[in-house]
C-alpha cells in the first residue's frame, strides 16, 4: 500500500496546501466526537435522512429553502409521529405545493420513522448505534444502514454519515479515481471484495496519520487529476 505521505504531496501540488485546508474545512461537515453522535436526538437523524433522500439529483439550495415546510408535515420529525401517519395521509402531502412531490421519497420517510423506533429500541438511540460502530469497519456501516433504511443504500448513505458528523469516506468518482490511480483497486469499486480492499486502505491510512477517514478522503480526490 503506498504511504499516504506520498498521497498527501500529490495533493499538495495539485491544488496548493491552503486549497487543500480548505477544501477539507469547508467542504466536509465537522466529525463530531461519540458524544456530540449520542447527544443529537432521533428526530434530527430522521430530518437528516429526510433531508439526504431529498438532495439526491436535486440542487440542494432548493431542497434546503423547502425543509421548513416538510419539518412541518412530518411533525417535527419524531419519529413515532411519523410513523404513525397512514399511507393516507402521506399520499395526501402530494397536493402540498410547498413540498417536493415525489411519492417515493415520502414513502421513504414514513419508512424511515418506523425503522428509527425500531433501531432506538435496539440500539437506544440513532446517535448511540452511530457512536459505537467502529471507525474500521465504516463499509459495513454503508450495508447496515441500507438494509435497515429505505433510500439511503449507496452514495445517500454515505453522504447521510457525513451530514450526521460520523467520520467516514466517501467512494465519489473522484476518490474512486485515486483509488485506482493509487493501486488499492481497479475499475468502480462496487463489489465487497473492493471495498474490503478499500476500508483496509483507510485504516492503514489513518494508523499511519492519525487522520480521520473524511479528511483522508477529501485529500485523495484532489491527489489526481
Amino acid at each position: 500500500m503506498v504511504a499516504f505521505a506520498r498521497i498527501e504531496k500529490a495533493a499538495i501540488g495539485r491544488v496548493g496546501a491552503k486549497e487543500l485546508v480548505d477544501r477539507i474545512k469547508h467542504r466536509i461537515p465537522p466529525v463530531k466526537s461519540a458524544a456530540a453522535l449520542r447527544k443529537m436526538p432521533d428526530d434530527r437523524y430522521l430530518s437528516l435522512m429526510g433531508l439526504r433522500i431529498f438532495r439526491a439529483g436535486l440542487k440542494h439550495e432548493m431542497v434546503d429553502a423547502k425543509w421548513p415546510a416538510f419539518e412541518k408535515a412530518f411533525h417535527g420529525f419524531d419519529p413515532r409521529r411519523v410513523r404513525a401517519m397512514s399511507d393516507e395521509a402521506i399520499e395526501a402531502l402530494m397536493k402540498d405545493a410547498k413540498l417536493i412531490r415525489h411519492l417515493g421519497k415520502l414513502q421513504a420517510v414514513h419508512a424511515n420513522g418506523a425503522a428509527v423506533v425500531a433501531l432506538a429500541e435496539e440500539k437506544g438511540s440513532v446517535g448511540a448505534y452511530l457512536a459505537d460502530w467502529p471507525g474500521d469497519n465504516i463499509v459495513g456501516l454503508w450495508d447496515d444502514l441500507a438494509k435497515r433504511f429505505s433510500h439511503l443504500g449507496g452514495g445517500s448513505g454515505q453522504q447521510f454519515l457525513r451530514m450526521a458528523g460520523k467520520d467516514t469516506f466517501v467512494l465519489s468518482d473522484w476518490v474512486v479515481k485515486a483509488l485506482n490511480h493509487w493501486g488499492v483497486v481497479k475499475g468502480e469499486a462496487k463489489g465487497k471484495a473492493d471495498r474490503a480492499k478499500i476500508q483496509e486502505a483507510f485504516n492503514g491510512w489513518a494508523k499511519e496519520t492519525g487522520k480521520k477517514l473524511a479528511h483522508l478522503s477529501m485529500t485523495l480526490a484532489a491527489s489526481v487529476d
